[in-house]
């Protein structure tokens, strides 16, 4: 990843949340790597696939909401239009 032409770095209240799950699925991806390597059922992998799936989408919405509660309200107090195309720009990636 490259960094962001402008870094704001504001609190977040859920990072530590958002580690800790991404930990997890990163757990959960080896476990279904290994499922693949020894042959495991093609159903039981998907099925785990699906589950880590829904994790990182819960990730992804605790980061929206935090990034909205925090980032996007001192930007919208600021008048930072930026902020906001960009957000716009990061749902929509998210969402495809």
């Amino acid at each position: 990843m490259k960094p962001a032409e402008h870094e704001h770095h504001h609190s977040h209240t859920q990072t530590k949340a958002v580690i800790n799950r991404i930990s997890r699925v990163t757990g959960h991806m080896h476990s279904v790597k290994k499922m693949v390597e020894e042959g495991r059922d093609c159903s039981e992998i998907l099925i785990q696939l699906s589950a880590i799936r829904s994790a990182i989408n819960s990730i992804g919405r605790i980061i929206l909401q935090d990034h909205i509660d925090h980032c996007v309200v001192d930007a919208v107090e600021s008048g930072d239009k930026k902020v906001l195309e960009d957000l716009n720009n990061a749902i929509e990636k998210f969402l495809k």
